[in-house]
């Protein structure tokens, strides 16, 4: 009886338009089915165009480099911001306070704010390049190919950064100090703790942290769409904004549905290793003294 609300809820809002969705991938499902109501059935069509596009290997390369790129630099900032405020300071509550603020704000407001500071001719990250004579054109943030991707990759880590702080920095937290004391007792320096004791006892949560980075930016959509808008000549486009183009700008939500299937299927990959890990993390926090 306690848990007939939560699975009514989970069935009838994520069960049912996954479900939908997948009968959706092997249908030619397009704006005329809305009025016709017919979608023929047309196998795995779909996924065999999708598949042999020659848009796809790039899509799934450019995926695969967003995702890498984001999640490294956002664990790489955000475990160095967690060592940081580890550290008792005066104002140390609310400096981790106004780091949360990129992770509050809309998506869309944080894209359309960084879209206007990299405007190659008048956004302000230019005009400091050529204010401190480091640039003199100015760098193609948005509309050079490997740039674009860079800049997307980048604001991603600004909105990803405050999450990875407060998960590692709760995991610092949890790491018994006398570990600590003993250690220098012993003559261990600050980098000897980090390797045996800070390392080892945190590396649950940085698994988990990992795999949830993962499965939030698979699917990242809104800042590639208000950044980029998955150019300049498909320079951004993922398998996410790929999705978002079959179905709402072609209209062909049969091929819109199987690219997004495919997209769920790499996020349940990495969710099946996030509740490893997660095991994983409770066994040894259970084993420290």
């Amino acid at each position: 009886m306690f848990i007939a609300p939560a699975a009514t809820y989970l069935l009838l809002f994520f069960g049912y338009p996954i479900v939908e969705n997948v009968v959706m991938s092997f249908q030619q499902y397009t704006v005329t089915t809305f009025y016709t109501g017919d979608a023929p059935f047309v196998g795995l069509r779909n996924y065999e165009t999708i598949l042999s596009s020659s848009r796809f290997p790039h899509t799934l390369l450019t995926t695969v480099l967003f995702t890498a790129g984001s999640v490294l630099g956002q664990f790489a900032v955000g475990l160095a911001l967690a060592l940081f405020f580890q550290r008792r300071f005066p104002l140390g509550g609310v400096l981790r306070s106004l780091l949360l603020l990129p992770w509050l704000l809309p998506l869309v407001a944080s894209g359309t704010t960084w879209k206007w500071m990299l405007d190659p001719d008048t956004g302000v990250v230019n005009a400091v390049l050529r204010g401190l004579h480091l640039s003199s054109s100015g760098v193609p943030w948005l509309t050079g190919t490997s740039q674009a991707l860079m800049s997307v990759v980048l604001v991603n880590i600004w909105v990803g950064v405050p999450f990875n702080t407060a998960i590692l920095y709760g995991g610092l937290r949890d790491i018994p100090p006398h570990l600590y004391e003993a250690a220098k007792l012993d003559g261990a320096g600050p980098l000897a703790s980090f390797r045996h004791i800070t390392w080892p006892l945190l590396r649950p949560v940085v698994s988990v942290v990992l795999v949830l980075g993962v499965v939030y930016t698979v699917k990242v959509l809104d800042i590639i769409l208000v950044v980029t808008g998955g150019g300049p000549a498909n320079a951004t486009e993922t398998i996410a904004t790929r999705s978002y183009e079959l179905s709402f700008r072609q209209y062909d939500f049969g091929r819109g549905a199987a690219m997004s299937n495919l997209l769920v299927l790499l996020s349940l990959v990495f969710a099946l290793r996030y509740l490893r890990a997660g095991r994983r993390a409770r066994a040894v926090w259970e084993a420290v003294p």
